[in-house]
């Protein structure tokens, strides 16, 4: 039995594509997102000049789309399956978050490949919470998280397998092995 303030939930879905100083890919990559979700991106803006890039402060460069609460089941069931529900354990960190990329959009289930997109890929982050990490986000008397109430690795890898049946890349390596 767990413990109400120890379960874990989805906090938000992050998409994210990065387009680099082309326009023409920005453009591309807000329509990928569009196609994905039926909602508009926000374009991401650089913050610092990289002249061997040729980007300048303010140059849109990307867009991403955050999705929460009841958004994300759906969309997170079809982007673990483009992915084969296999997903490596370098994606997950120890605070809670899994990132991973989908290198071709039309891999994602219910996408259908548009020739004047061309094949683009994007990254999907997942953030997961506890009922009381409001705390750290409040604008009044924020306070950091207990070490005990941290979501780890292993809650994470855990909730994952437990409410997608998430594979880990390293344990179905093994298990071929063994066969």
């Amino acid at each position: 039995m767990v413990h109400n303030m120890k379960t874990i939930t989805v906090g938000k879905l992050t998409l994210n594509i990065g387009a680099g100083k082309e326009q023409k890919n920005l453009d591309k990559a807000i329509k990928v997102i569009q196609d994905i979700t039926k909602m508009t991106p926000v374009k991401t803006t650089s913050t610092k000049r990289i002249a061997g890039w040729g980007i300048r402060l303010g140059l849109p460069i990307g867009c991403k789309l955050t999705l929460r609460k009841t958004q994300i089941p759906e969309l997170l069931k079809r982007l673990l399956v483009s992915k084969d529900n296999v997903l490596s354990a370098k994606c997950f960190d120890n605070n809670g978050n899994i990132s991973f990329g989908i290198p071709e959009y039309i891999d994602i289930p219910g996408t259908n490949y548009d020739p004047k997109i061309g094949i683009m890929g994007l990254q999907a982050s997942i953030t997961l919470v506890r009922p009381g990490f409001r705390i750290k986000l409040r604008k009044l008397n924020k306070t950091k998280i207990g070490k005990t109430h941290r979501i780890s690795k292993k809650d994470a890898i855990d909730f994952m397998k437990l409410n997608y049946n998430v594979k880990i890349k390293e344990e179905v390596e093994a298990e071929e092995d063994d066969d």
